[in-house]
């Protein structure tokens, strides 16, 4: 009788560890990144690979601000509406152009950040973004903000499995990272 307890015990722990299993986080980072700044999608960059290269998954999302570095500045596309057309022109188009947050000085602040950091063998954010895509980290574009920005998948990076969808995909991959953050 005693020994059909212990079982029974034993059971139902096992039990109770697969459910806690199932629902312990991922070694995962997600991250928002909402802004276009120079400064702050180097940290996005930086804080994602340095996740990968310690072992974690990592996950990016861009929305509002952040989407426009995510466009190739030597793809060109058409069919635009008026304010896809006008989005298009104001915001900047791809990496080289994104600016510091902080001291930018009319391009000057900028300039000055981008030269020292090739003189500390800094990767640029070309070269981050590079990094990325070999070690895996994962990309998702808002299509919310495309559509309302007016900006086509065709006019995109090439990134290895970008891809482009809602807030629902980036909250069902961030609902179960040990970590998340909003850039």
């Amino acid at each position: 009788m005693e020994l059909e307890n212990i079982e029974k015990q034993i059971e139902e722990l096992k039990a109770q560890v697969s459910a806690l299993e199932k629902k312990a986080p991922e070694n995962k980072i997600s991250m928002i990144v909402f802004s276009g700044d120079l400064d702050k999608a180097l940290a996005s960059f930086i804080i994602a690979t340095g996740s990968v290269a310690m072992g974690m998954d990592a996950v990016m999302f861009f929305t509002f601000w952040g989407t426009p570095m995510m466009r190739d500045k030597n793809k060109h596309v058409g069919g635009k509406d008026l304010m896809g057309n006008m989005f298009g022109a104001m915001l900047p188009k791809g990496v080289d152009q994104t600016k510091l947050s902080k001291i930018n000085m009319g391009g000057m602040g900028t300039a000055m950040m981008k030269s020292r950091m090739k003189k500390k063998n800094v990767a640029s954010l070309p070269e981050m973004i590079a990094m990325a895509g070999e070690l895996g980290v994962k990309i998702y574009v808002c299509e919310m903000t495309m559509d309302l920005m007016g900006f086509k998948r065709e006019e995109m990076i090439d990134y290895p499995g970008i891809e482009f969808c809602g807030v629902a995909k980036f909250l069902e991959e961030a609902a179960n990272s040990k970590v998340q953050l909003f850039m």
